[in-house]
């Protein structure tokens, strides 16, 4: 009689881009049992998260339930749960419940968030956008900042209430920017009586010399002149030195701001400094051309956690495109493991990087391929719809964006509050 083999424990950490990816390609396999393991219970479309932060949609639109993905696969679990820390002599993941999961293979895709390099007094005064909690806040303190402004009799003071900074001229501060400007001056105008929001004065601060650095020079410059048109202030070669009620320092310069958003760097979590692995700067965990860990070939690391070396100081960015391509290569390497067969190096097939600019404006770059306007703002628009999780997702983001292109009307205007109690009202 043949003893069944055991089935192999696949232990994902992270419902991000890299880590759902991963786990698709190995729902269904016989020969393994898999585990995902996330903080949250959902799975955010990170490029859209400023569109919830400036009004333009809700969360539910473009996040989607982990557990809904999985609905009838039989070899995964889901766990809403913090990761504590990875013991690789015994194979097992400690879990924050006091649980632990036992593994063969090892996935880390837990992503990374915004870094403050060495400030993190400042997130109170400049939040970042990671998550669905971070864009409400943002939002809220967007639309707050007119509310009060509306209710200012002291033109100073309104004037510090209509000033917004944003901190970081990567992809998500140019946005930003281009968001908040749009909103002002298409959304808003016509709601207010006491103030006009279409003076609203929006400054980018870039520690660099021009802004969406990865992006080549020409669309940087076509950036900045859409950002002009629209209003936006941009500070280049400006590094903060101070955030705090009051504002935004530098040199002797203070912006006076109650809305001051960051954007301007990233590191790692908590986890990557525990599992006693090569790290690079920021934290993240270098890894070999198969996406495995050095020293743990049954750990691989996948997504923004992963420093994939492709030159000499030079790794693949923070990409949703890096992100899928690594979960499905990590998961096949696995896979081939299984089967008896050599791994296959990862291989990344750049698909371009984009970034909008408000209404009608987008730079994108694929290949050697560069352009800007009209066209890169469609093509910016089809992209993001087709890498949707979820058929309801892409349709309501597309009837949500029909409506504010014909309109220019935003729905998603509520001011919301952590103070949910009414005893002390």
């Amino acid at each position: 009689m043949n003893t069944p083999l055991r089935k192999k424990r696949v232990v994902i950490i992270g419902g991000g881009f890299a880590g759902l990816r991963a786990a698709h390609e190995l729902e269904g396999e016989e020969r393994i049992s898999l585990t995902l393991i996330d903080e949250k219970n959902h799975h955010l479309f990170q490029p859209l998260l400023y569109q919830v932060a400036t009004a333009g949609l809700n969360p539910s639109d473009i996040a989607v339930p982990i557990r809904a993905q999985f609905t009838g696969s039989k070899n995964v679990e889901i766990k809403m749960d913090t990761v504590e820390s990875v013991n690789w002599e015994t194979h097992r993941v400690q879990l924050k419940n006091h649980n632990s999961i036992d593994f063969d293979y090892l996935i880390v895709a837990c992503g990374v968030q915004q870094s403050y390099f060495g400030k993190n007094e400042w997130e109170t005064f400049a939040p970042g956008l990671k998550t669905v909690d971070q864009a409400t806040e943002i939002r809220r303190r967007i639309l707050s900042a007119f509310e009060f402004a509306e209710n200012e009799t002291d033109p100073l003071l309104q004037k510090v209430l209509l000033t917004f900074v944003i901190v970081g001229g990567g992809p998500t501060g140019v946005e930003l920017a281009g968001a908040i400007a749009d909103i002002s001056r298409t959304v808003l105008v016509r709601d207010f009586r006491n103030i006009d929001p279409s003076k609203a004065h929006i400054i980018l601060i870039e520690a660099g010399p021009r802004i969406l650095e990865a992006f080549h020079p020409s669309l940087s410059t076509q950036a900045n002149h859409d950002l002009h048109d629209l209003g936006v202030e941009i500070r280049l070669n400006t590094r903060v030195e101070r955030i705090d009620e009051e504002g935004v320092s530098f040199g002797q310069e203070t912006i006076k701001s109650k809305t001051v958003l960051w954007a301007a760097g990233v590191r790692a979590g908590k986890l990557s400094p525990t599992l006693g692995v090569a790290l690079d700067r920021i934290g993240r965990i270098k890894v070999n051309d198969d996406l495995s860990i050095p020293s743990h070939p049954e750990g691989f690391a996948v997504g923004d956690i992963a420093a994939f070396e492709v030159a000499e100081g030079q790794t693949l960015p923070g990409l949703a495109s890096v992100a899928t391509q690594a979960g499905r290569d990590a998961a096949h390497n696995i896979l081939r493991d299984l089967n008896n067969e050599p791994r296959k190096k990862f291989v990344y097939h750049n698909k371009g990087q984009m970034a909008t600019i408000g209404k009608h404006k987008a730079v994108v770059e694929i290949g050697k391929l560069r352009f800007s306007g009209y066209p890169a703002w469609i093509l910016w628009l089809f992209v993001h719809i087709l890498f949707l999780v979820g058929f309801r997702n892409r349709i309501f983001v597309l009837m949500e964006w029909i409506w504010n292109y014909l309109f220019s009307k935003r729905g998603s205007r509520l001011i919301t509050s952590w103070d949910w109690k009414t005893s002390d009202r």
